[in-house]
Parts: structure tokens; C-alpha cells; sequence
């Protein structure tokens, strides 16, 4: 079994043979372990005969020495699901890998100040360290050893990353050859730019490119025959759709144009991956961000406007895609595989439970952090999620008087709560002041709230919370108490639903606790949950966090509600972390 790259005949090799591979994204991180196989199956029915993952380090490495490759982290079952189906695997493990996925963070990778993608000891130590547990569960997959895997991506776009470090392509070029072996095909992807091609490829490994449906087909992949003048074409990416940012219009690419561009490339020989095919959901904190003169943060949804939508069904644009295929290749025998069954639960009732402030005993069991100035996010070692900054008035404040943060120090979003009133929302490259009255000694709480790191560019040391000292006139405030919130190890343990409820204040402003259930008639199918009237938050359902919603921002206005979060046989718990008012 071999696949090799032929330089004379400008194409793959799959066991001496001529081969193209037509491929498609899918992120198993994105997609509920129990619908692995319904979104493989369909891509395998689309006419594919490839698959290609992206492996996020973070996911299966939370802190530095721990692994969790467990449940909807099994990327080794995932693997054999492929392979069970029949779909080859163009594997792309990072360790870095943008992917709009919320970045690595420096505190849980080991090193300081966001040394990535270099050659800091601290930083090659932490990748060597990973890859010296990941390859090893790649190579028994590898197709010259009977598996399905048919090439390693080295790094990700590097050549966008502005370092330029051939030593640091070196050093990971030694570290998968020496665990991978000599026989595996290793590539690189990047732009077409001539700039990012050159510092985003290195000899050994074979260079291939990534364009989207409006590019000019020929000079492309001219900007691919610049760096390897024979050997296959190969666009990694060709974008099907693009990722949606919060308080922008929902993006979208037509059928017909996405459906040509393949076509004339498949005309051309080409090989092609189609990003994404299926692109999913940023359950929990895991949706990313860019920077883009401005901090951009991805919405929960990374639907893509993809072949597959989020939810998992057949599109208009994935029959197109088939059509085309099929002129190239021989389909499957058999139908496509339909939309999985959704249900309209109806509406549920939630009550307050707490407001955030009263529970910091459940939420923080370990108690505040006492510093005289605030910490980062990363040097308290909380990775995602929230985290409580409190100190108090120095002195009365009888006139409306300034609170105010320097730029880019409120990391992404602070909710001020003065004597535990909410008083506004300060926001990262948004309002970053307000107007406060009240008297010495009353207690200041700003809840911090990271909104997913940047994954792409030279912004991607990303820290997260107060990353200046908070004013109020013209004086810094000092001595806080921080509490990092361990919010979802608490719903976990069934928390609220398990306790007495609170008695809080009426309120529905500022952040605070709802709690609801709501059974099913017999039947657990994917739903979707739609917000009327709520503000901003977090949602969890049977403690499942389902990621942030934001409809007032937009333009994601429900959250996707896969069917196996969902009991059958008892009432299912809602509980809701709304943040602003409800």
C-alpha cells in the first residue's frame, strides 16, 4: 500500500495508481460524537472520497500534562468511523490550527507570554510533548499501514503568521517524520499570496494552496506552480460559505457559484477539499474569533452556509456539488440519506434563580485571589468562561463621576454591578466607560466574560479579563478580590436543579441565574431554542452547555439543540446564565 506524490505525471499515487481525491471538512469537535456517523454517511452519498480534519489541541490537552481523549473527544473512534465508511483521510493536526476555534491559551499550554508558533523552548517543549502523545494514535491509521489516512498537514497557513520561522517548520518536520516515519505524505497549506507561500512552505513538504469561489482558477493555481512547479494541484480549501461574526449579516455563497468553481477545477485535474462541508456548532466557549481592525468574535453557529447545514441536513448546494461530482466520478448506488426529524417542544417557563453575585460560594468554591491590581484570565489559569473582578470605593461618589477602562483592557466583555445593581456593559473595542454615584466602601463587581480568542494573524496571544487597571475619575482602583467561576463543573454536578432556590431580588437586570424543565412526548429529536425577549447568555440544557446566544446582537437568533442532549424518560433541565436583562 503506498501514496505517493508522481512529479512526471502531475498527480497523486494511491498504490502505483493515478488517484484524485474530491474532499470535504468536517470538525468532529463541532459535531455531537452521535451524529458522527449520519454526517460522514451523507458526505460518503455527496460522491466524496475523502475526508479532512482538523485536530484542536486544546480540546484534547485542557492543561498541560492532562489528556482527554474520551466521549465526543474519541478522535481515534472518529477516525475508524471514517475508515468503516470507506472515506480516506487527509488528517491536518496543527498543532496549530486556526479553524475559528477558540485559540490555545498560553496559561494551559505552558508558556508565557503567548510565545506561539516558535521557537521558544517553553513552546516547542509543550508541541513536542502533545505530538509524542497524538501522532503515536495516528501512524496503525496511516494508509501505508493499512489505514485510511492519505496525508499529514504540518502547522496551518503559517505563512499568514508573521515570523517567517523556517527553523520552527524544521522542528516539526523532524518531530512528525521521526513519529510518522519516512513513508507518509507531508503538505503545507497556505494563500496564494506569493508573500505567505513563501514562509509557509519548506522542502520535504509539499505545498498546497486554498482559494474560495470568486478567485481566477488559473492564476491560483499559477501561485501554486510558483513553489512546486510538478506534482498534483491541490486547493485545501475551497469555501463552500464563510463563518458568521456577532452583529454582522449572516454570510452566504450561491450554489451555482460554488458549484462552478468545483467543476472547473475537477475540469483542470485538480484536487480539491472543500471547506467546510459540514461545519457544525462552537458548543460552549469554543467559538473563536478574528481581528480585522477590530475584535470580531464567531457566533455558536459555524453553519458555513455549508453543503450540510448545521443541523446536519442535505442542502440545495450539496445536490449541486453532487451533480458535479458525478460527471467525474461514479455516486454511491443509493438514496442520500434525509434531514434528521426535528420537534417543536413549545414553550417553556424559566424562573429566576439567583442573581451570579449570591452564588460565588457555589460558583467559586476555592475562594477569591486577592491581588492589589487585576490578573489576566491566563494567570489565574482559567482557561474560558467568566471570571468575578471585586473591589470597593475608595470614597463617596455623590456626582456622576467616570468609571473607565484604558483600550483593549476589558477583554472581551465586563459586566459592572455597583452595590450588586447592574450598571451597563463595558465592551472590548466598544463602550468602555460609564457613569457612576455612590459611597465609600460600597462593593464594585465587574463580571468578565472571555468571548472566544483570536485564532488567525499576528493578534493571536490573545489574554483574556482586565488587562488595565479599571479608573473611576482620574484615580486607578486597586485591591481586588478575583474569583475565577467554575460555572460549568457546578451545572455538571446538577447544580441549580439539585438545590434549594435562592430568594433574590425581583430584578431581571444584570447577570443571574434561570432555571426551567420541560419533558419530551416520547421522542428526543433535534429542536432549536429561540430567545424572545432575552438579552445575552449562556445556555444549558441537562448540563450540556448548547454555547452563547445574542439575538439583540445577532444575527444568530436560535441555538442548535442536538437530539441527544435530550431525555426521553424524565424531565430535562434549562438552565440560562443571561448576563444583561431578561
Amino acid at each position: 500500500r503506498s501514496f505517493q506524490l508522481d512529479y512526471e505525471k502531475d498527480c497523486f499515487r494511491k498504490d502505483g495508481a493515478p488517484f484524485r481525491y474530491i474532499s470535504g471538512s468536517i470538525h468532529y469537535a463541532r459535531v455531537p460524537r452521535p451524529a458522527w456517523r449520519d454526517r460522514l454517511l451523507k458526505m460518503y452519498m455527496s460522491g466524496l472520497s475523502a475526508v479532512q480534519v482538523y485536530i484542536p489541541w486544546n480540546y484534547h490537552e485542557p492543561l498541560p500534562g492532562v489528556y482527554d481523549f474520551a466521549g465526543d473527544r474519541d478522535v481515534e473512534a472518529f477516525l475508524d468511523l471514517t475508515a468503516e465508511l470507506g472515506l480516506l483521510v487527509i488528517l491536518r493536526p496543527g498543532p496549530y490550527i486556526c479553524a475559528e476555534w477558540e485559540m490555545v491559551s498560553p496559561s494551559t499550554q505552558t508558556w508565557d507570554r503567548g510565545e506561539f508558533l516558535s521557537l521558544s523552548p517553553a513552546y516547542l517543549a509543550a508541541v513536542d510533548s502533545w505530538l509524542h502523545v497524538l501522532l503515536p494514535k495516528i501512524k496503525p491509521r496511516l494508509y501505508q499501514y493499512g489505514g485510511n489516512i492519505i496525508s499529514v498537514q504540518v502547522e496551518n497557513e503559517y505563512g499568514s503568521y508573521y515570523a517567517c520561522d523556517y527553523e520552527y517548520l524544521q522542528h516539526l518536520l523532524g518531530s512528525f517524520r521521526a513519529l510518522l516515519g519516512s513513508e507518509v505524505l507531508l503538505f503545507t497549506t497556505d494563500s496564494t499570496q506569493a508573500e505567505e507561500l513563501r514562509c509557509g512552505t519548506l522542502q520535504g513538504l509539499y505545498a498546497t494552496i486554498d482559494f474560495g469561489p470568486g478567485s481566477n482558477i488559473t492564476e491560483s493555481f499559477g501561485a501554486q506552480r510558483q513553489v512546486e512547479p510538478k506534482g498534483p494541484l491541490v486547493n485545501s480549501e475551497y469555501y463552500t460559505g464563510w463563518l458568521d461574526y456577532w452583529g454582522e449579516v449572516h454570510a452566504s455563497t450561491s450554489s451555482a457559484q460554488v458549484a462552478q468553481g468545483l467543476e472547473d477545477m475537477l475540469q483542470m485535474g485538480a484536487n480539491v477539499n472543500m471547506y467546510m462541508f459540514h461545519g457544525g456548532t462552537n458548543f460552549a466557549y469554543w467559538s473563536g474569533a478574528d481581528f480585522k481592525d477590530q475584535y470580531k468574535p464567531v457566533t455558536t453557529s459555524y453553519d458555513y452556509d455549508a453543503p450540510l447545514s448545521e443541523a446536519g441536513d442535505p442542502t440545495e448546494k450539496l445536490f449541486a456539488i453532487r451533480t458535479v461530482i458525478s460527471k467525474f466520478q461514479p455516486l454511491p448506488v443509493g438514496p442520500m440519506p434525509p434531514a434528521t426529524p426535528k420537534y417543536s417542544y413549545g414553550r417553556v417557563a424559566l424562573k429566576k434563580y439567583a442573581d451570579l453575585l449570591s452564588v460565588l460560594d457555589v460558583l467559586c468554591p476555592s475562594g477569591a485571589i486577592q491581588s492589589q491590581f487585576p490578573l489576566t484570565f491566563e494567570a489565574i489559569k482559567q482557561a474560558h468562561g467568566f471570571v468575578l473582578y471585586r473591589t470597593q470605593l475608595p470614597w463617596d461618589v455623590p456626582d456622576p463621576t467616570t468609571l473607565g477602562s484604558p483600550p483593549h483592557s476589558i477583554c472581551d466583555r465586563g459586566y459592572v454591578m455597583l452595590q450588586q445593581e447592574y450598571q451597563g456593559t463595558l465592551e472590548r473595542d466598544g463602550l468602555t466607560t460609564l457613569r457612576v454615584t455612590g459611597r465609600a466602601g460600597d462593593t464594585l463587581d465587574v463580571l468578565l466574560e472571555n468571548m472566544g480568542r483570536i485564532s488567525f494573524g499576528a493578534n493571536i496571544s490573545d489574554f483574556k479579563g482586565m488587562l488595565g487597571n479599571i479608573s473611576l475619575g482620574s484615580s486607578l482602583l486597586s485591591n481586588w478580590l478575583i474569583y475565577p467561576l467554575a460555572i460549568d463543573t457546578a451545572i455538571k454536578q446538577g447544580w441549580p436543579h439539585a438545590a434549594q432556590p435562592q430568594s433574590s431580588n425581583g430584578g431581571t437586570a444584570g447577570p443571574a441565574f434561570y432555571t426551567g424543565t420541560f419533558e419530551t412526548p416520547g421522542i428526543a429529536w433535534d429542536t432549536f431554542v429561540k430567545f424572545p425577549g432575552w438579552s445575552k447568555g449562556q445556555l444549558w440544557i441537562n448540563g450540556f452547555n448548547l454555547g452563547r446566544y445574542w439575538p439583540s446582537r445577532g444575527p444568530q437568533q436560535t441555538l442548535f439543540v442536538p437530539s441527544s442532549v435530550l431525555h426521553v424518560d424524565r424531565p430535562n433541565n434549562i438552565t440560562v446564565l443571561e448576563l444583561e436583562g431578561a
